[in-house]
C-alpha cells in the first residue's frame, strides 16, 4: 500500500488515530479503519494465495513471494518501503524489514488492517459456500469448534492439505502424537 500523505490532512482519515496492531482492533473497528485507509491510499495491492499453491510451495515461501510481487506492483515504491518481519531478498524492491512492524509502524499496521479485512470478507464468502465449517465466525483461525467440525466432517475443498495440525486429527490420534 502506498499512502498519499497529502490526504492524511483530510477529515475523512480521522479514524486513523485509532490505528493499532490489527490483532488488537475489533472486526468493526478494522472495517472503519479500512475505509479511512482506502481514503488516504495512493495505491493498494493485495494478494490472495490459494490453498493449492500453499500446499505445493509452502506457507512461508508463498508469503515472501506474495509480498515481493505486491511490492513490485506498487513500484516505483515510495521514498521508504517497510515490510513486517522478514527481508524479502534481492528480488524485491529496496525495503526495510521491521520486526513486529504492525506494532511499530502506522503504515505497516494500515497494511495489516487491509489484509485482515480482505481475509475476513473472503472467509465470510467461504462461509456461504461451506456453512458447516463456521468460516464466518473464526475467519480462518483455528478454534476448538472448527477443529471439531473438521475432525467430524473432514476438511473441505478450501482447507490446506499440507497443514498437519494436531487439532484436525481424531482426538485419540492427536493424543498419541502428543504422548510421543
Amino acid at each position: 500500500m502506498l499512502l498519499d500523505y497529502e490526504s492524511l490532512r483530510d477529515h475523512r482519515v480521522r479514524p486513523l488515530a485509532l490505528l493499532n496492531d490489527s490483532k488488537q482492533v475489533s472486526p468493526e473497528g478494522r472495517e472503519e479503519l479500512y475505509r479511512a485507509i482506502v481514503a488516504c491510499a495512493q495505491r493498494i495491492a493485495v494478494r490472495v494465495i490459494s490453498h493449492g499453491e500453499i500446499d505445493r510451495v509452502g506457507l512461508h515461501r508463498c508469503n515472501l513471494a506474495g509480498l515481493r510481487s505486491t511490492l513490485w506492483e506498487l513500484a516505483p515504491p515510495a521514498e521508504v518501503c517497510l515490510v513486517d518481519g522478514f527481508r524479502l531478498g534481492p528480488q524485491a524492491p529496496i525495503h526495510t524489514a521491521v520486526v513486529d512492524g504492525d506494532e511499530r509502524s502506522a503504515a505497516i499496521a494500515a497494511a495489516s488492517v487491509v489484509a485482515k479485512v480482505t481475509r475476513d470478507r473472503l472467509m465470510r464468502r467461504m462461509d456461504a459456500l461451506y456453512p458447516h465449517y463456521g468460516f464466518g465466525s473464526h475467519v480462518g483461525y483455528i478454534t476448538p469448534g472448527h477443529s471439531a467440525v473438521v475432525r467430524e466432517r473432514g476438511p473441505c475443498e478450501i482447507h490446506r492439505r499440507s497443514f498437519q495440525a494436531l487439532c484436525y486429527l481424531p482426538e485419540a490420534e492427536a493424543q498419541a502424537a502428543l504422548d510421543t
